[in-house]
């Protein structure tokens, strides 16, 4: 219950002079932490919004392991998917994913493996890479100088790692119940990932899962971009992580008509915005963004990416599985981004645009696209270099947005005719997509938009704003 307006306020004890602190020695002498990054002043919650950058990238993808493989492959127009072999697989009519080219178990440490599903590991490995990229210690918080307390994790989810609960089933079948592993349970529930990057960089403030599909991981990080603004923490580690490329989840799928028929070859079989699009192709990985109070970061003198400047959600209340062939949810998800970030359409210099090649959603996408912002802001879309990453995409995909706006270059779309690959564009579909090559950012303009958008109607749009 809440206390009534009337009641007493219950009293709090005496706040620390914040201009006057004690010494170091002191400080040591009575068992205190001396830390080697400033601390920021938190605002009272509800106060001016604080900003919010992008201090540290991490990624685990179809790609490669780490940030440096995933954007040479965007920009080298590599694609990541391939043919799944072994016997689980052999009887399914679609076998082509994106699959990570490593076994994530084998860079972690081995007791701490074994107690992590495949996306807590991915998730662990990407959430390293960001957290070491913005300058801090693996031993983690304390080890990095921070208060655990004011560090939060925030990922997306949709069903972490399906592998588990089905192999315990099978166990269960197979062997009867003395036989099921204690941890299959812990191991199955989504919400793994943020409990094992929290164990492991000994985050305390808060580790939270977000699971609206496909639209997961870009929440993730708008929910972890608010909860810096208004002073509950003042450094997220946010993004997804999944590892649903199963034989149950891939039959689920097939028997949906949602995945690509096109096989693995010359050109990718996921084929965003193009002519002859068919369905998706599903995948696994990680990505994550260290986000971090301005304030906080330019006291420590960091390198900054960029500022995460807003976001914006939405539903389609329409169908399950069939986006709103209208686009007015995105539609309006991608005005609440603008409008969150401060901004306007003529502010947008780029899109990377959800675009899973599924004739329907491509298309409801295109609409909302040209409603908002016309048809000449440069749209990209990477499901043709690594599959549809699930509650993952929206992390991978905003990594790949941060470093498009870091380095003032647009990753072209694959999954087109090699020869002539503007000929392949659907003429339904007239967005500036860009492909064949990597394009310069254009100059005007100031801020990108990266689209996630999930079975159920879930939208969610993620504005970032490059540092001038």
């Amino acid at each position: 219950m809440r206390p009534s307006p009337s009641a007493s306020p219950l009293p709090r004890p005496p706040l620390p002079d914040a201009g006057s602190p004690q010494p170091p020695e002191q400080e040591k002498a009575r068992g205190h932490l001396v830390r080697r990054n400033p601390s920021s002043r938190r605002p009272a919650l509800g106060a001016t919004p604080r900003r919010v950058l992008v201090t540290g990238l991490g990624a685990i993808t179809p790609l490669g392991v780490g940030v440096a493989e995933l954007w040479q492959g965007l920009l080298d127009g590599r694609c990541g998917i391939s043919e799944l072999t072994g016997d689980d697989f052999a009887g399914l009519p679609v076998r082509t994913a994106g699959t990570v080219p490593a076994d994530p178990a084998a860079l972690l440490p081995r007791p701490r493996a074994r107690r992590m599903n495949r996306a807590a590991q991915f998730g662990v490995l990407a959430a390293r890479e960001a957290w070491r990229d913005a300058g801090f210690d693996l031993a983690g918080a304390v080890g990095s100088g921070l208060e655990p307390e004011r560090v939060g994790v925030s990922v997306g989810s949709i069903l972490g790692d399906a592998s588990v609960l089905v192999g315990g089933d099978r166990v269960l079948r197979e062997k009867g119940p003395r036989a099921v592993s204690p941890l299959t349970t812990p191991m199955t529930v989504p919400s793994q990932a943020a409990s094992q990057i929290s164990i492991d960089l000994g985050i305390t403030g808060e580790a939270r899962t977000v699971t609206s599909a496909c639209a997961s991981g870009t929440e993730a990080i708008g929910q972890a971009i608010d909860r810096i603004r208004y002073g509950h923490v003042d450094v997220a580690l946010a993004g997804g992580a999944e590892a649903v490329v199963t034989p149950a989840i891939m039959a689920s799928f097939a028997a949906m008509r949602a995945l690509s028929q096109h096989a693995v070859g010359d050109v990718s079989p996921s084929r965003p915005f193009a002519k002859d699009r068919d369905g998706f192709v599903n995948g696994e990985g990680a990505g994550f963004l260290l986000l971090e109070a301005e304030e906080h970061a330019r006291a420590r003198g960091v390198r900054v990416y960029c500022e995460a400047a807003g976001w914006g959600l939405s539903a389609d209340a329409h169908h399950m599985a069939a986006p709103d062939p209208s686009g007015a949810g995105i539609v309006l998800a991608l005005r609440r981004a603008l409008r969150d970030a401060g901004a306007r359409a003529v502010d947008v210099v780029h899109v990377n645009a959800h675009a899973t090649a599924t004739p329907d959603g491509d298309l409801a996408e295109g609409i909302a696209l040209r409603e908002v912002l016309g048809d000449t802001v440069p749209v990209t879309a990477l499901k043709g270099h690594l599959g549809h990453l699930q509650g993952a995409a929206g992390g991978v995909e905003a990594v790949a947005t941060v470093l498009t706006l870091h380095h003032a270059l647009i990753p072209p779309t694959i999954g087109a005719a090699v020869r002539h690959p503007q000929d392949s564009q659907d003429p339904e579909i007239p967005l500036d997509v860009v492909r064949g090559r990597p394009r310069p950012l254009p100059a005007r303009g100031d801020l990108a938009l990266s689209n996630s958008f999930g079975f159920g109607g879930h939208n969610a749009v993620l504005a970032l704003r490059r540092e001038h």
